[in-house]
């Protein structure tokens, strides 16, 4: 899922030329130069690039002398090494987009400024407009690294079509495991003799940031409160009932493709209308209004526990080393502006930080579902553990055992749960 929210997320990353007087006897310009970075390919094209390009034009336009240039870091999981290693080498842009799946990263590192100086004494920002969670997932106590710039939270799609088709009711929120496995044995076309289905009822990825939810929505974790121990968490009986619940949709009710099946398919199987529910964020919109899917949103079904999901994050935040933080924060809140958010997210990429932006599109089902959704949605490991995508790896490593090696689903959580431990602890603490 981070690389979803990564690779479709191409937005502005810019070099800005900041023209000011230099006061010097002979009157010739001074050139400074404002540097933002985000992720993706320069080589993208698309209506979102058109629309960040004239985003690009009108703020150059409000302020008479800048000249903005894409500055974008390509490649999967290449955009916070090369920060990083930016950061080190005294080379870091003045502006970043964070994700949330990483702000530990940047936060706990001194990479970013403290934004709470700018707020206060900028009487045209009111940081009331966007919603708490989502500005808190920035935050260390009364600091804040980041304005949030858009969001998603994790949502469980349906097709209409595929439900419609087999007489099946639309899920309902507030529904359960045994809702959701009913409408999954419904909704799963297995032909006589066939030894799969040609139709799924939930299309199931290996992905931990997707299945991790599932341990949340019965009260189980990946890690303890302070994101420090595993052990006891992600192998407590809740998390292990979850993971058995997972499996079993694959192995035993078949109502899921398994990791092979998958591979075999080589489709995404709910894009290609060969399943019929999907766990995914907002970014899918874009796919799914392309391929005129007639789509809806509820909340995960949830095992006898509160409605549980997580809400990715992307933010602009101010380096340390910016060397033009004042021009920087006047670009930080053009960019969350309403204006600016409401032809930014247009596309279907995010759901805009900005209340009043957000709103702008609350009429729509899909989106107004989006809304409640993020309500009770909690940040990512990510954003408060630096070392936390060592556990994803390890997760993900871990489903492929339990289902192309056969190892028992509490054995191999146990077995996990004391890697992930040793994976978030800190260099000193393993020594």
């Amino acid at each position: 899922m981070r690389r979803s929210v990564l690779s479709i997320l191409v937005c502005v990353g810019v070099t800005a030329m900041v023209c000011a007087s230099a006061g010097a006897a002979d009157g010739r310009a001074r050139q400074v130069v404002l540097r933002v970075a985000n992720w993706g390919s320069p080589a993208v094209e698309g209506a979102f690039m058109a629309v960040e390009r004239e985003i690009s034009a009108e703020f150059e336009s409000l302020h008479p002398g800048v000249k903005l240039q894409l500055e974008m870091i390509p490649g999967f999981g290449q955009y916070v090494p090369k920060l990083i290693m930016m950061h080190v080498s005294g080379s870091m842009p003045d502006v970043i987009n964070l994700d949330a799946s990483s702000a530990a990263v940047f936060i706990d590192n001194g990479v970013l400024r403290d934004l709470t100086p700018y707020i206060q004494k900028d009487r045209e920002f009111d940081l009331s407009l966007y919603f708490d969670n989502v500005v808190n997932i920035a935050r260390r106590g009364d600091a804040l690294y980041a304005i949030p710039l858009d969001f998603t939270p994790m949502v469980m799609y349906y097709s209409k079509t595929l439900f419609d088709c087999a007489g099946v009711p639309y899920p309902q929120e507030g529904w359960t495991w045994d809702d959701f496995l009913d409408k999954a044995r419904k909704l799963t076309v297995f032909p006589k003799g066939a030894d799969r289905p040609t139709q799924y009822g939930f299309n199931f990825e290996n992905e931990m940031p997707l299945w991790a939810l599932w341990l949340w929505t019965n009260g189980g974790d990946v890690l303890d409160p302070t994101g420090t121990k595993a052990v006891g968490w992600f192998d407590s009986p809740a998390s292990i009932q979850a993971m058995q619940f997972l499996v079993d949709l694959m192995l035993k009710h078949r109502v899921a493709p398994t990791l092979a099946e998958r591979r075999a398919a080589g489709v995404d199987l709910f894009l290609d209308g060969r399943a019929a529910m999907d766990l995914k964020g907002h970014w899918m919109m874009i796919d799914y209004r392309a391929r005129k899917l007639d789509v809806g949103v509820v909340p995960l079904p949830t095992n006898g526990q509160k409605p549980a999901t997580v809400v990715y994050e992307a933010g602009a935040a101010i380096t340390t080393l910016a060397r033009h933080p004042d021009v920087a924060w006047e670009y930080v809140k053009h960019q969350t502006s309403e204006g600016v958010q409401r032809r930014r997210v247009a596309s279907g990429l995010a759901v805009s930080a900005n209340r009043r932006a957000a709103d702008h599109v609350a009429a729509d089902p899909v989106e107004d579902a989006f809304l409640r959704i993020v309500q009770y949605a909690r940040p990512p490991w990510g954003a408060k553990v630096e070392r936390y995508p060592n556990c994803e790896d390890l997760g993900r490593e871990m489903m492929q055992d339990i289902q192309d090696g056969g190892m028992p689903v509490a054995e191999a959580m146990h077995r996990t749960a004391r890697l992930m431990e040793g994976a978030v602890a800190e260099p000193e603490a393993t020594k």
